[in-house]
C-alpha cells in the first residue's frame, strides 16, 4: 500500500471514530408522572419524578427505574417488608410492548397515612430490533397486605430514557446496525468463494495479493526459462550425437 492510499485510509478511520463518538448511545430525562391510584380505600393521586437509566450487560440492559418521591398511602402502618411494587415500562421508537420491572419490600416501616417510598425497580432488557429505543413509565403495582394498588399515569408521561440499541444476533432489525452482526457471517462465507483476494477486507491481505501473483509471475517465466534451457542443451546433445 502507498502512502498516499495509507493515509487516505487513517483518515477515514478517524473520521468515523469522530462520527461514532458524536453520536450519544442513550439520553436520559427525569419525568414527572401523575399517577391515578385504585387503592382498597378508594382512589388516591400523587405526583413523582421518576428516572429510567441503563447499563448495559452483554448484548441486553440492565434497566433501573428510581421514584424521588412517595406514591399512594395506607391508613396503617406498613411494617418491614410488607409492601412489593412492580412496575410496567413502555417500549416505543424502533421496538415495541413493555417490560416488567421489580423490586425489594420496604426495607423499614412505612407509617400511617403516609406516602408510601417505592424501592428502586430493575429488570432486564433484550433488543428485539436496532435503532432507537425510548422508554416510558407505566403502571404501578403496589401488594401489600393481601391487597393490590394499581397506579396508571394519566396524562401519558414523557419518554425517560432513550437507547440506541442493537438487536441481539442481528436476527431482527431496523436499519443496518444490526445487519453489521450478520454481515460478519456474510463476508466471511463471501471470503471463502472469492479466494482470487476479494474477500480479505484488510490492507493486510491485499498486500499479500499482489506480492503473491509477482511471485507467480517470476516462478512462471523462470520455469519458461528453465525450459527453454533444458530444451536447448537436448537439441544440442542430439545434434552431436548426429555428427559422431
Amino acid at each position: 500500500m502507498s502512502r498516499t492510499r495509507a493515509g487516505f485510509v487513517v483518515a477515514g478511520i478517524a473520521a468515523g471514530a469522530v462520527v461514532m463518538t458524536g453520536a450519544p448511545a442513550a439520553q436520559a430525562a427525569t419525568v414527572n408522572v401523575n399517577y391515578h391510584c385504585k387503592t382498597p380505600i378508594g382512589d388516591k393521586s400523587a405526583v413523582s419524578p421518576i428516572d429510567i437509566t441503563a447499563t448495559p450487560s452483554g448484548s441486553s440492559y440492565r434497566l433501573k427505574m428510581t421514584f424521588q418521591k412517595g406514591v399512594s398511602s395506607s391508613p396503617i402502618e406498613l411494617g418491614k417488608g410488607a409492601m412489593n411494587p412492580h412496575a410496567t415500562i413502555l417500549l416505543g421508537g424502533a421496538d415495541s410492548g413493555s417490560l416488567t420491572v421489580t423490586g425489594p419490600s420496604n426495607p423499614a416501616p412505612i407509617p400511617a397515612n403516609t406516602p408510601i417510598k417505592i424501592t428502586d425497580l430493575s429488570g432486564t432488557y433484550t433488543p428485539k430490533a436496532s435503532g432507537k429505543v425510548t422508554f416510558t413509565p407505566g403502571v404501578l403495582t403496589i401488594l401489600a397486605l393481601g391487597t393490590t394498588t394499581t397506579c396508571t399515569a394519566d396524562p401519558k408521561p414523557g419518554v425517560s430514557l432513550t437507547l440506541t440499541v442493537k438487536a441481539a444476533g442481528g436476527s431482527s432489525g431496523s436499519g443496518g446496525s444490526s445487519g453489521s452482526s450478520t454481515s460478519g457471517g456474510t463476508t466471511s462465507s463471501g471470503g471463502s468463494s472469492g479466494s482470487g483476494g476479494t474477500s480479505g477486507g484488510s490492507s493486510g491481505n491485499l498486500a499479500q495479493t499482489g506480492s503473491d501473483d509477482g511471485v507467480v509471475a517470476l516462478g512462471t517465466l523462470g520455469g519458461t526459462v528453465l525450459l527453454f534451457g533444458a530444451g536447448g542443451a537436448l537439441w544440442l546433445t542430439r545434434r552431436s550425437r548426429r555428427r559422431v
